[in-house]
């Protein structure tokens, strides 16, 4: 069949053609930039589709859950007592308690303290979780879940069943495992004197929630149990949407109050700050808390929380509107400015740094 009105034998000689091209830019000696460049693109496809299969993989099938059990007996084994020593917060009459779990994820449990009721975030080790259940003498009335990634859900089976009055609330959007009641953006969680209230930050997944646990009740700080979406001096990866929508996300929670206390999903911060520093090493926010940081890891204890207000003086992916920081990365491709197209293009761009970084 020809194709556009050429006939088939120009075709097949034009095929050729094209193919003893790239066979002579990836053989000769003088064409070593064509070769690196066709080498690159090669693998870069190929590094792309086969995370895609892993990604899918994961997520939709079996395997995950296997993989997250193998994750499960293997930081067990590895961290007996938990990756972190972590301390609670207490305010009044609410108590906020980090539990180290697999071999770098956090889940809290959040206490009404006079009511004795708890609500877990993100329990993804069941038998961690129930410890301090137990330990703190509450009854589980909620499990409020980020997104439907293993490392995140993989406890709501067990809890729930063992807790028969307990809900399991997140994004219908995320397939969250063994999810009662779904939530939208904004809409509020009650339990006691808790007032909790989902944000929709897709990104990261396409349902992705951050928790907002209201301080005027007891007369304290407001807490953001951020999941994937933030981190101590990061962010979390793109997997199901854009750097426009990441973005968009990250600047929902920028509106937030800078003494509300940041809970993220994982214990990231010594690396992310490592990085932070590549992009803008005169940032002396970032030398005093990397000096903090390194201490506090040398003893293995947990450096959450934050504050966003100490995010937004060091976190370069809440800093994106920042010249500094768009003059450290450099000129870009496309307009610059404060747009939320050329911002995306910063965001992305220093992601793909990070990656670089991690990798070296």
């Amino acid at each position: 069949m020809a194709w556009r009105g050429w006939p088939a034998s120009w075709l097949w000689v034009a095929s050729c053609g094209l193919l003893l091209l790239v066979f002579v830019l990836l053989l000769s000696p003088r064409s070593c930039r064509a070769r690196r460049t066709l080498r690159g693109l090669f693998m870069a496809r190929s590094k792309r589709l086969l995370f895609r299969i892993g990604y899918s993989l994961y997520t939709r099938t079996r395997l995950g859950y296997l993989f997250y059990r193998q994750q499960l007996r293997r930081a067990r084994n590895r961290y007996p007592k938990g990756h972190s020593r972590t301390q609670p917060r207490l305010f009044n009459g609410v108590k906020v308690l980090p539990i180290p779990v697999l071999s770098d994820n956090y889940s809290y449990l959040i206490i009404d303290t006079q009511a004795r009721l708890a609500v877990a975030v993100d329990p993804s080790d069941p038998q961690a979780v129930q410890a301090s259940i137990e330990k703190e003498g509450v009854n589980l009335v909620a499990i409020l879940c980020t997104h439907k990634h293993w490392d995140h859900s993989g406890g709501n089976r067990d809890l729930s069943r063992r807790h028969q009055d307990c809900r399991v609330y997140g994004s219908p959007q995320d397939s969250i495992p063994y999810l009662t009641h779904p939530l939208c953006h904004q809409d509020v969680v009650s339990v006691g004197r808790l007032q909790i209230q989902a944000l929709a930050t897709p990104g990261h997944t396409q349902g992705h929630l951050v928790y907002l646990l209201d301080g005027e009740p007891y007369e304290g700080p407001s807490c953001l149990f951020s999941g994937d979406l933030l981190f101590l001096s990061g962010c979390g990866r793109t997997f199901e949407g854009t750097a426009e929508t990441m973005l968009s996300s990250l600047d929902t929670v920028l509106g937030l109050g800078d003494d509300t206390l940041l809970w993220p999903g994982h214990e990231y911060a010594e690396e992310n700050l490592g990085f932070a520093g590549v992009v803008e090493p005169e940032n002396l926010a970032r030398e005093r808390k990397m000096q903090w940081v390194q201490r506090q890891r040398m003893e293995r204890k947990s450096t959450c929380p934050s504050t966003l207000g100490e995010e937004r003086s060091y976190n370069p992916f809440l800093r994106t509107h920042c010249l500094v920081l768009q003059e450290a990365l450099g000129p870009s491709p496309g307009p610059t400015g404060d747009d939320g197209c050329s911002r995306a293009q910063l965001l992305e761009r220093l992601r793909q740094l990070k990656d670089l970084h991690k990798s070296k």
